[in-house]
């Protein structure tokens, strides 16, 4: 399990590669034109720092995020840092992850950033991406859906969520300073919270 947790944390890196381009052109509309770049530096360095057979997941995933924090630039860093530490508590001493687990991760990972973002859903950030997304994973769960198939339905609602971001203006971080002009563009961290979620239901689909 430790090993595919690696492999899946491998797999996040190589999607963030693979759009870091396109991450930081949305970037470049609303904010510095740095947020691909930043993490996909902050990714290889995680793959390089965090060990490929250590079975203790929650030890793998505090790795990440003290990585990321220490080396993603930015907002992203701080957020992303935190989410990954506090997905790391959750998953404590464990080696095995359930559909429970993973909604706890996610709640974990949203409170987190909620408290170092102090931000709140509406304002134009990855919230408005995990928030949705996390509401219909637990709904799916509940109602007998493998993770999979609740993965797949919280993709979608993270997907709606990036649409939303474009509807609505900007009130944190760099883009807020644009006001309306904010409207009409999606959010970066939104999108690549998305293309997190979405490589993590491909590769259990794989699984």
């Amino acid at each position: 399990m430790s090993t595919k947790v690696y492999d899946c944390i491998s797999k996040i890196g190589d999607t963030i590669e693979e759009n870091k381009d396109f991450l930081t052109d949305l970037d470049r509309e609303i904010g510095d034109a740095d947020h691909g770049v930043n993490m996909a530096r902050g990714f290889h360095a995680v793959v390089e720092k965090i060990p490929k057979d250590d079975a203790n997941i929650g030890a793998v995933l505090k790795k990440t995020g003290m990585t990321l924090l220490s080396t993603v630039g930015g907002a992203s860093g701080p957020l992303y840092g935190t989410a990954y530490m506090e997905a790391g508590k959750v998953m404590a001493g464990k080696t095995e992850m359930t559909a429970e687990d993973f909604s706890a991760i996610l709640k974990a990972a949203i409170a987190g950033i909620q408290k170092r973002g102090k931000a709140i859903r509406g304002e134009k950030t990855m919230l408005d991406a995990l928030i949705p997304a996390s509401e219909v994973f637990d709904e799916k769960i509940a109602g007998g859906s493998d993770i999979v198939t609740a993965l797949n339905a919280a993709c979608e609602e993270a997907e709606k969520g990036i649409e939303y971001t474009k509807t609505i203006r900007a009130t944190k971080g760099r883009a807020s300073y644009l006001g309306d002009r904010s409207i009409g563009h999606q959010d970066p961290g939104a999108t690549s919270a998305t293309l997190t979620l979405e490589t993590i239901r491909d590769f259990l689909k794989e699984e």
